[in-house]
């Protein structure tokens, strides 16, 4: 991401500089409703290529670790080569996935797309504040400019489903992707025109093997969480993956303590403010989009509602999440960032639990109870990004920059590994089946595979099955949403209980 070599470069023309904005919040955009645009296809897809449960979630996830794993090390990649080259190759990189992700004949393809697209993405994320900070050289108009990019990067996860529905309403499943190839070839010619140039700084190392370790650190850890959460889990298949998973952390963590250049300086967890935002960041992605996981299943396989009106249904979260971003960034100044994460944090957890009370109430009580999960997911994430890069010395701007991007798809993907984990644990515990002819093993690992199990049985079979796995669906969403309520409750305490012995240690 960007250092004091690349700040120093000469700044956009003043006439493009917004342009430049434009751009690069176009790319961010994608990137950031690329983790939840599939949320409301998962049923459709999921019928149609007939994915098992653990492959759905593979499908969902790849994504946000490759990126989550790769983000450090294109940061630094981007310093050497100049972060426009970067950012141009990553647009080429992510077009390209989309259309294979577009035209995937089976869940295997579909996987390795996304990772694919999940390299794009972290070749072109670190850019995005980097190209800001090149283009604006006003300090007034470079704070303006980062917050309209917070709010793009916490509503536009959250706007997700609502373009997935939209496309499903009137195209197959691909069309969540192939929408991508348009734009990023609509991007690519302004880019070259009116982005600025950076001369990158070849002397600066890029630690590849130290990206590759920590991508496969989570990817280990994530596969252990997953395997546990089956029905019939192979414990020791989980614990061998925990443990490589776990040691190629390790190992990452003892290469950058020991490196002159590291690719995370590990001593900017010393800061309580840095760590409290990173904790902050990373509560509220994962809590927010293992959510939206749940959520627009639940509406299309229990309630019945079609892709659009499940994606509508979620649209006061987003719209709370974009209006709420620049007025936190005015807030953090008068009241501080302890006071702002902790209220945000508790915001959010009242507004999930307070959506768990009337999720099968009244229409406008759950509209009311999304928009206040908004409100505290948007403050959240816009307080944490700009302590994160507020609390990092100039020298170590870039790097912090990275941390903050790190936390939230680092966030997102633990979010939608628990609580889908969470999710297959709790649906195979509760679903209990009806008495009469033997069922396939592959009802008791989805609501998605009992659905299309009934497709081929006598309705006086498959009706008492749907009703079952969809009791049991409810009771596993039940648990998503007070988990999630929990996690965000106790990050507020945590942070409000930590950043107040801080100000006292410092008087």
């Amino acid at each position: 991401m960007s250092t004091t070599h690349c700040m120093a470069a000469p700044a956009a023309a003043p006439a493009h500089r917004w342009l430049v904005l434009g751009i690069v919040s176009v790319a961010l955009m994608l990137i950031v409703i690329d983790m939840t645009v599939l949320y409301t296809a998962l049923p459709r897809l999921t019928h149609d290529l007939a994915a098992t449960a653990s492959a759905k979630l593979w499908i969902v996830n790849i994504y946000a670790l490759v990126v989550s794993g790769l983000l450090l090390g294109m940061g630094s990649l981007g310093d050497r080569l100049g972060h426009k080259r970067l950012f141009m190759a990553g647009l080429v990189v992510f077009g390209a996935a989309s259309l294979l992700a577009a035209f995937a004949p089976g869940s295997g393809v579909l996987i390795a797309a996304r990772a694919l697209l999940g390299v794009g993405a972290a070749m072109m994320m670190p850019a995005t504040l980097s190209l800001i900070r090149l283009s604006f050289s006003d300090a007034r108009e470079r704070a303006l400019a980062i917050g309209i990019w917070a709010s793009v990067a916490s509503g536009g996860a959250a706007f997700g489903p609502v373009v997935g529905g939209a496309l499903l309403e009137h195209f197959w499943w691909g069309s969540v992707f192939l929408v991508n190839v348009p734009i990023v070839l609509l991007a690519l010619p302004l880019a070259w025109r009116y982005v600025p140039h950076s001369v990158g700084d070849r002397s600066h190392p890029w630690d590849w093997q130290g990206s590759l370790l920590v991508m496969a650190g989570l990817v280990g850890c994530t596969y252990a969480i997953k395997e546990a959460g089956k029905v019939s889990p192979d414990w020791s298949l989980a614990a061998l993956t925990l443990v490589a998973g776990a040691a190629l952390l390790g190992v990452f963590v003892r290469r950058q303590r020991r490196s002159a250049h590291p690719l995370l300086d590990l001593s900017l967890f010393r800061n309580p403010g840095f760590s409290m935002a990173v904790l902050t960041a990373l509560v509220s992605s994962a809590s927010l989009l293992g959510m939206e996981l749940v959520f627009s299943q639940r509406l299309q396989l229990v309630e019945g509602y079609s892709p659009l009106e499940a994606g509508l249904a979620i649209v006061p979260l987003p719209l709370a999440a974009f209006v709420v971003g620049p007025i936190a960034g005015r807030l953090l100044h008068r009241w501080g960032s302890g006071p702002l994460l902790a209220s945000a944090l508790l915001l959010s957890g009242l507004g999930m639990g307070g959506y768990w009370l009337v999720h099968q109430g009244a229409t406008h009580w759950q509209a009311l109870s999304l928009a206040v999960l908004g409100l505290g997911i948007g403050a959240a994430m816009t307080a944490a990004s700009a302590t994160i890069l507020m609390s990092a010395s100039a020298e170590r701007a870039g790097m912090a920059a990275s941390v903050e991007e790190v936390s939230y798809e680092l966030g997102g993907a633990l979010g939608v590994t628990l609580m889908g984990s969470l999710l297959s644990a709790v649906y195979a515990w509760q679903l209990y089946l009806p008495t009469g002819p033997a069922l396939p093993a592959m009802v008791r690992d989805s609501l998605d595979e009992a659905l299309l199990a009934a497709e081929q049985l006598p309705h006086t079979v498959a009706e008492p099955l749907v009703l079952a796995a969809q009791t049991a669906f409810d009771h596993g969403y039940t648990a998503v949403l007070l988990t999630a309520t929990a996690l965000l409750l106790l990050a507020a305490i945590t942070v409000h209980l930590r950043l107040r012995s801080a100000a006292h240690a410092a008087h």
